[in-house]
């Protein structure tokens, strides 16, 4: 049996890579469109030796419009695309916003004319909790309002939804969905791929686990003063794997064209835990001490947010299920096998 098409953008990256995993997995054929900013092709090796079958790609930019077409038109076919490819730290948007705005918002309109073109009507979109600005209450739900951005990184993935509720608007038979993520942590069971940060780690996970192997010298928790019960910031932590398996629900959901033609799930796991008390877990789960410092606070992060998720165990019919320390203890094994 022939399987269904499905264009993952960023598909060598963090999250991208176990999504293709997934993908396969469920019986979908992934091509993977990847231009390795922020990725590595070892990835794609990865994957490979998980599946024992080399997954297309093409190394190309999404906002290089030509080149976006000559994969559409080679492939031909494609029923569905999901769209990672984004620059993500919040903190490098504050310093670059002119190249957060051209790549992720530019990447986007160039995907959707393209895939106007080729006649691809299903979208999964890469959002993120940051749309919530600060918010007023917690767990922050589907309808929580979205304020203004604390950072551009933020702002992006705002202007990107408020995009594709105007395309749907237009009347065609487009339809997409929005995946607001919480933190994905974690890597693969089998240690083949996982986080792999460029240089120095944007994120708290990576950051951790290189400090617990030696490879940083200390860890940085920045701020101790934040309006929370140990001053630290809280995060709602997914498994990478839980949210890649979001992302197969959300694709066969469109192709049966289930539910409105825009829709938005939170994809977490409905609890905040605070950076101390993940350096914690990760030191309960590893046996490994960690060496951490408090630091400034930096400029665009939130005091605490974490998901309502009952909107997508009752309609998506996802929840997560893999435990804190569980995502912890895999993310050791992945930076053990690094």
């Amino acid at each position: 049996m022939e399987r269904t098409k499905i264009l993952v953008t960023g598909g060598a990256g963090y999250i991208g890579s176990h999504a293709v995993v997934e993908l396969y997995e469920a019986g979908f054929q992934p091509v993977i469109v990847d231009n390795f900013v922020n990725s590595q092709e070892s990835a794609l090796t990865g994957v490979e030796k998980i599946l024992g079958v080399k997954v297309p790609a093409h190394n190309i930019d999404c906002n290089d419009i030509e080149a976006l077409r000559a994969v559409f038109a080679e492939e031909g076919s494609l029923r569905g695309v999901i769209h990672f490819a984004a620059y993500k730290a919040v903190g490098e948007s504050m310093q670059k916003p002119l190249e957060y705005y051209q790549n992720n918002v530019g990447s986007l309109l160039t995907l959707l004319q393209v895939m106007r073109e080729f006649g691809v009507e299903a979208l999964v979109f890469s959002s993120s909790c940051t749309v919530y600005g600060i918010p007023d209450a917690l767990p922050v739900t589907e309808l929580t309002p979205t304020k203004k951005a604390n950072s551009p990184y933020g702002a992006t993935k705002q202007m990107c939804e408020d995009i594709l509720r105007d395309v749907v608007g237009l009347g065609s038979d487009f339809r997409t969905i929005l995946l607001r993520y919480f933190n994905p942590i974690g890597a693969h069971d089998s240690a083949l791929i996982g986080e792999l940060p460029l240089g120095v780690p944007q994120n708290l996970i990576p950051y951790v686990t290189q400090t617990a192997a030696g490879i940083r010298e200390q860890l940085t928790i920045y701020g101790d003063t934040y309006d929370t019960p140990d001053g630290t910031n809280i995060r709602d932590y997914v498994h990478v794997v839980d949210l890649a398996k979001a992302h197969v629900v959300a694709v066969q959901r469109l192709l049966d064209k289930t539910g409105d033609k825009v829709q938005t799930f939170n994809v977490g796991t409905g609890r905040g835990n605070s950076v101390l008390e993940v350096v914690q877990a990760f030191e309960r789960a590893t046996g490994v001490k960690v060496n951490y410092k408090i630091g400034e606070p930096r400029p665009g992060d939130v005091p605490a947010i974490y998901a309502d998720v009952t909107k997508s165990v009752q309609e998506l019919g996802f929840s997560t299920s893999t435990s804190l320390e569980d995502s912890l203890a895999s993310a050791w094994k992945w930076q053990q096998t690094l």
